[in-house]
């Protein structure tokens, strides 16, 4: 059975930053995108990033401001969101995208933990 749990989510002032982990098992890294997805109370939700082929993509709207890093062998994800503005606000999930479509496609998420960024 796939597992992604998410961990490090919580309230931050506009400008701040936070990290943000994830612990997989029961999932192939390299058989997929691996990465984040988000999803803001009443909008549809959007890939943020992931990491493919050694690989990395993100959605316009964070790139210069997260990094995402991977390590295969322990199976753990971190999102590092720097700068973080009040449309952050949402609640991310672990995710495995697949591979041929990178933040579009989700196979499999964990049950997400919840950033607040206030103005």
């Amino acid at each position: 059975e796939v597992q992604l749990v998410e961990s490090g989510g919580g309230l931050v002032q506009a400008g701040g930053s936070l990290r943000l982990s994830c612990e997989a098992s029961g999932v192939t890294f390299d058989d997929y995108c691996i990465g984040w997805f988000r999803q803001a109370p009443g909008k549809d939700g959007e890939g943020v990033a992931c990491e493919s082929d050694d690989t990395l993509y993100y959605v316009d709207s964070v790139k210069g401001r997260f990094t995402m890093s991977s390590d295969n062998a322990k199976k753990t994800v971190q999102l590092q969101m720097n700068s973080l503005r009040p449309d952050d606000t949402a609640v991310y999930y672990c995710a495995a995208f697949r591979r041929a479509a990178p933040l579009e496609r989700i196979i499999y998420w964990g049950k997400g933990t919840l950033v607040t960024v206030s103005s």
